[in-house]
């Protein structure tokens, strides 16, 4: 069961109401510890003084912030704190917008707020007035002494808070020389027609249950059958080879297949879609991720 990470109040005009604070998602990730590979024993990091190389304990650990000079100020949690007092217990709506009129892209984290039993009703009450209007509720919090900018958006009668980055921290696609030139590709009507039609034929509706961490699941075997005893787990993966392939015949096959696949099973997704590095003929790898997760 979830437990309530943070409590405060969701406020708009003159009305408060008492909330907790809980994550909406939890993550299923394989975490890996390290180990010594001689000896199997964990890894173990210590909290050291640069100058001196002693350990440092918790209690005589501030935050520092860095100057050009190269020496550093000090800041206390008190002082953050105290920066904003009511801010750090209030979801403080400013304005109601549209749904529509924020891009995905503003979103980070996602939480589920609850009401406490005393104040169920207002909590009901404006989580259906925002359902009938299609309104969202853009506001301020502060959470551990950083403020952030959050959508409160009704779902299915509860209050779901998103997280968002501010506007000067969305990258400018402009600055990505590879998108800044799309403008200048030409594409045939027939084309675009056929890659409408090969949209539509692989369009459904969303069903987020269908959808699982099949990488996790392998990640998942493979611990399994070593644990077992067996050593040579993973097969090694044949090459593959770059092609460069006809921009329409790649999308008139892909309809094809799609339709077939249709045919033969009303939900399932056509098999031998080219993808788009196939088309382009610019094969590559995925970067490799640093973190100890999989």
């Amino acid at each position: 069961m979830p437990r309530a990470m943070w409590s405060g109040s969701i406020s708009f005009g003159l009305v408060n109401i008492p909330v907790k604070l809980y994550a909406a998602v939890s993550r299923k990730s394989v975490r890996f510890n390290q180990i010594d590979r001689n000896s199997g024993a964990r890894i173990k990091y210590k909290k050291v003084s640069a100058d001196s190389g002693d350990e440092v304990t918790n209690d005589d650990i501030v935050k520092g912030y860095e100057l050009p000079s190269g020496d550093y100020v000090t800041v206390s949690d008190d002082e953050l704190a105290q920066l904003d007092p009511k801010a750090s217990r209030t979801i403080d709506i400013e304005e109601f917008v549209d749904l529509a009129d924020i891009d995905p892209v503003f979103y980070d984290s996602a939480y589920l707020l609850a009401p406490d039993k005393a104040t169920a009703k207002p909590y009901a009450l404006l989580a259906r007035a925002m359902e009938q209007s299609g309104k969202v509720g853009i506001a301020r919090v502060v959470m551990r002494t950083k403020q952030y900018l959050c959508a409160v958006r009704p779902q299915d009668g509860k209050l779901v808070m998103s997280t968002m980055v501010y506007a000067d921290e969305i990258n400018d696609p402009a600055q990505i020389p590879e998108l800044a030139q799309l403008d200048d590709v030409e594409v045939s009507d027939k084309e675009l027609v056929m890659a409408e039609q090969l949209i539509a034929s692989l369009s459904e509706t969303f069903e987020p249950a269908k959808y699982t961490d099949t990488y996790r699941t392998k990640v998942l075997e493979v611990i399994e059958r070593k644990a077992a005893g067996e050593e040579d787990v993973i097969a090694t993966p044949e090459p593959q080879e770059d092609k460069v392939v006809d921009l329409m015949a790649a999308l008139e096959a892909s309809v094809a297949a799609a339709k077939e696949a249709r045919g033969r099973h009303p939900t399932a997704a056509a098999p031998g879609t080219v993808s788009g590095e196939e088309i382009a003929g610019e094969g590559g790898s995925a970067d490799e991720d640093a973190a100890q997760t999989a």
